[in-house]
């Protein structure tokens, strides 16, 4: 006769008693997981709505669910609002410091100022050169006067949360700094032999841009966004001072930001809204690069 082949204890009985927990061999179990039916003793157990698996079935399909995500695939958070928040904070800060901590030289340093070759003692501030592009980014957060400030950050902590929410942190604040930027470009694009502004007016905008994209896409009411929208043109273009290019600027390329992420099939949403932020990068760099050759050194 041939002897018996070596079984494991998860395998054999002692005395025709119950099996060993495939985890824990040395503890005998009456259980075993409705998925694999592997013998699982109570430490190893979960509770399913059938009877109980075992960690590596539970493990597996966590593994398969998809991850929950945003109305647009951003991350969900509990705090919906928190980015914009911290832009409000942050522009605030810079405004304190501007008009009665580092006075003028914050004000001075971080506008959107240029003046062309044509200018006497140009080409100066953005149309110098690259040392000086980063004025394009600070002067979105820099204001000198409260009434700029306090009318921004209203508009801004209104229209933030909704889309902050909808699109996930990371976008959201995409969408903010490229609607900046947008505007800062196409004003010296049009205006760069001569222009100095400061505000977050065209990242403002951007949003206004980017709210009736996502009503568009939602199917939900365009009246107020858009009421919203044609209000803030006749201020823009009845009152002295405003720079409108701006303004336009900062719609245009909000809106246009705001379709990518929007719009991106489920399927293909990370590269698709990846290039939408990309593509308005480059159009913006091609603004900076025309002005450049139009006003630069």
């Amino acid at each position: 006769m041939l002897p018996d082949e070596p079984r494991s204890s998860a395998d054999r009985s002692s005395e025709g008693g119950p099996p060993g927990c495939y985890r824990h061999p040395g503890t005998p179990t009456g259980i075993s997981c409705t998925r694999c039916e592997r013998p699982i003793c109570p430490q190893c157990m979960v509770p399913a709505s059938v009877g109980f698996h075992c960690p590596e079935c539970v493990s597996a399909g966590h593994a398969g669910a998809r991850r929950a995500t945003t109305r647009f695939g951003g991350v969900p958070a509990v705090d919906g609002g928190l980015v914009t928040r911290l832009l409000v904070g942050v522009n605030v800060v810079v405004w304190v410091l501007a008009a009665y901590v580092l006075t003028p030289r914050l004000g001075q340093t971080w506008s959107l100022f240029s003046a062309g070759r044509d200018i006497l003692g140009g080409p100066a501030g953005i149309a110098d050169g690259p040392d000086q592009w980063y004025r394009l980014l600070t002067a979105t957060f820099l204001h000198l006067e409260w009434w700029n400030i306090g009318l921004n950050m209203l508009v801004l902590l209104w229209l933030g949360p909704p889309l902050e929410e909808a699109l996930g942190r990371l976008r959201f604040l995409a969408l903010y700094l490229v609607a900046g930027l947008g505007g800062s470009t196409f004003a010296f694009l049009v205006a760069g032999d001569w222009m100095n502004s400061v505000g977050a007016s065209g990242a403002v905008f951007g949003l206004i841009g980017a709210t009736i994209v996502m009503q568009l896409r939602n199917r939900g009411p365009l009246a107020p966004a858009v009421a919203f929208l044609v209000f803030n043109l006749v201020v823009t273009f009845s009152r002295p001072g405003i720079d409108w290019r701006a303004h336009l600027g900062g719609l245009a390329l909000g809106a246009l930001t705001a379709a990518g992420l929007m719009y991106a099939p489920r399927e293909r949403r990370g590269l698709v809204q990846g290039l939408a932020v990309a593509g308005a990068l480059a159009v913006e760099a091609a603004m900076l690069l025309v002005g450049m050759s139009l006003y630069g050194s």
